[in-house]
């Protein structure tokens, strides 16, 4: 049955030269991306070939595994650490709540990181489960594109396969950048850090953005001393300056050594650990350096520039807005296009490749109002426009409220950390521009804010819902006073 293709609004039938290709699609890369676009167009009818390298917790050039980044070595075990060890803090929250524990508690790192291989594995063999029964065939080995509509395998044992294909589509993620430092072999990065065969006692972690903020709360919950080394004023750039502000108080608040605007300059082995260096002239060992200085597109071995697909200075794969790469028959979705690095924004891209190409339906990624979350202890959480990015982008004055209260929780427990909300609003329109919070569970109501924000919800429609009682949550619709208006002519707040 001829497919049909819908590309720039232009409705076109596939043509009898189709059955001369292995493969209407081949994916190279079976992450989160790769996956959900080969199982939906299998879904529409496509023959559909993929092929991903094999599995272990830890990835090299030629290590990776069915289920990608997210699964096996991102969010998903990250996620699992962080509830170990968030469960430090509560325990000691407990005693106020009436539960006798012992003064000393311990905790069992190998059991932890046992269980959580466990779970990848689990996961890595659903993905698996999920493309056989789509129809997709897998071949476990090393992809590479060797022309418009040409892929080669290179299998375990060395073979090389060679298949045809009408579309081929690109989505082998990223992979975790190391600082050009002496003795930067001496460091790890987040791959390595979520498999340690030991747990630290003392953590440096070089990096401000949000991997490097977590695993500062995962280990100083799971009891290591930590030390966070980030080049800016405050980690988390990007993000929304005050609630940064938040989010380090928290992190001192929770016993981790901030060091803003500081480089590390070397790494040096010693018989006591790894001695390091900063820029300040400050020398101090640790048992573990972790390198959370970003990530770089996966392409540098898919031979894409013999084939004359362009990439950017980084290594991202140049596409579309339908994902669409210089060369028709090549297309690319996810971290390795380097556009918004998250996992269900590849989910969505996956989504739309597989109907703008084989499901007969025009499909553009949006990137509007996309929640995300940042999983310190307490969460982050934010959707649309920072306050920074509303007076940048602003036709009329900009709204600002905000709540800053002790949850109920906290309230008995004792503990000294304070939730804030935050809502920016068109004084023109009324309509919520972005919204933010950080404080326990704000990942889960941040969900719920996003659909209300793509829906174009006002400030007023905010007013006039009825909060769930007692929540931290019904604060959303409660903050009625304007903590700051802020001008069109008000210049924005310098980037810290």
């Amino acid at each position: 049955m001829a497919r049909k293709m819908l590309v720039d609004e232009e409705l076109t039938q596939t043509n009898h030269e189709e059955a001369h290709f292995d493969f209407d699609l081949f994916v190279i890369g079976a992450g989160s991306g790769g996956v959900r676009a080969a199982r939906f167009s299998a879904n529409f009818g496509a023959k559909v070939g993929i092929c991903e390298l094999p599995f272990h917790p830890i990835s090299s050039e030629v290590i990776g595994g069915v289920g990608g980044t997210c699964v096996i070595r991102g969010c998903v075990p990250k996620k699992i650490l962080v509830y170990g060890a968030a469960f430090g803090g509560e325990l000691e929250d407990a005693r106020n709540y009436g539960w006798e524990l012992n003064e000393k508690l311990n905790f069992n790192w190998k059991k932890l990181l046992h269980k959580k291989t466990d779970e990848i594995i689990r996961l890595n063999g659903i993905y698996k489960r999920l493309l056989s029964n789509a129809g997709v065939k897998l071949f476990e080995g090393e992809g590479k594109i060797v022309g418009p509509n040409e892929v080669e395998v290179t299998q375990l044992d060395g073979t090389k396969l060679s298949y045809s294909a009408k579309h081929i589509l690109i989505a082998t993620g990223s992979r975790a950048h190391r600082p050009a430092i002496p003795g930067q072999e001496l460091g790890i990065t987040s791959d390595e850090a979520l498999s340690l065969e030991d747990l630290p006692k003392r953590a440096v972690i070089f990096g401000g953005g949000y991997i490097a903020v977590e695993f500062a709360s995962i280990w100083r919950g799971l009891g290591a001393e930590v030390d966070l080394f980030f080049r800016r004023e405050l980690p988390l750039r990007g993000f929304d300056d005050e609630m940064r502000a938040v989010v380090a108080r928290n992190l001192e608040a929770r016993g981790i050594n901030l060091h803003p605007q500081t480089n590390l300059t070397e790494l040096i082995k010693t018989d006591n650990g790894i001695k390091v260096i900063t820029d300040h002239g400050e020398e101090l060992l640790a048992g573990v350096v972790l390198f959370a200085t970003g990530r770089l597109p996966n392409s540098k071995r898919l031979n894409l520039e013999a084939v004359g697909v362009e990439l950017d200075k980084t290594g991202a794969v140049k596409v579309d807005e339908y994902s669409r790469t210089n060369i028709p028959s090549i297309w690319a979705v996810g971290d390795v296009t380097n556009r918004m690095n998250l996992t269900p924004v590849a989910l969505m891209e996956g989504t739309c490749f597989a109907k703008t190409v084989f499901g007969g339906e025009s499909c553009k990624p949006d990137y509007s109002h996309i929640p995300c979350a940042v999983f310190s202890i307490p969460p982050l959480s934010v959707v649309g426009l920072s306050e920074e990015q509303a007076i940048e982008q602003a036709n009329s004055d900009v709204l600002v409220f905000t709540s800053n209260f002790n949850p109920m929780k906290n309230t008995i427990s004792g503990r000294q950390e304070k939730t804030v909300m935050k809502l920016v609003v068109d004084a023109e329109t009324d309509k919520v521009l972005g919204a933010s919070m950080c404080g326990p569970d704000a990942p889960e109501i941040m969900q719920g804010i996003a659909v209300a924000l793509k829906c174009g919800a006002t400030k007023a429609q905010f007013d006039s819902t009825v909060g769930l009682h007692p929540s931290a949550a019904e604060e959303f619709v409660t903050m009625r006073s304007v903590s700051r208006r802020i001008t069109v002519s008000g210049k924005p707040k310098e980037n810290l």
